[in-house]
């Protein structure tokens, strides 16, 4: 099995984007042709197939053939990149509010 690692700086790069991050809100629901990602965006074919490729490169999206079509997935694990590197610092900013609560606390009792 090849395991793929995967850079968060590509994953936010390719999160920043409003269609993208609607791209990937509909493949969530179904795999999803470059045209029906297009649709409803008012985008050409060219840029939705720009966008899709972002996402690919970022690793949160797989495309492949269907006849003359590319049909596009979701790839949830691309995703746990960006996951994993919010969740390593949702400690330090856990401690930092109970630290927080602790001097408000403290301050009131006085």
């Amino acid at each position: 099995m090849v395991e793929y690692r995967v850079e968060p700086d590509g994953i936010f790069k390719a999160l920043s984007d409003p269609t993208r991050r609607k791209m990937i809100e509909s493949l969530s629901e179904a795999d999803q042709t470059i045209g029906q990602l297009a649709k409803p965006h008012a985008i050409s074919f060219a840029a939705a197939s720009k966008h899709v490729g972002v996402l690919e490169k970022a690793g949160v999206v797989t495309r492949r053939k269907r006849g003359r079509e590319r049909v596009c997935s979701l790839n949830p694990a691309g995703l746990l990149a960006a996951r994993d590197w919010v969740e390593r610092y949702s400690v330090f900013w856990s401690q930092r509010l109970d630290a927080l609560d602790a001097a408000l606390k403290e301050d009131g009792d006085e």
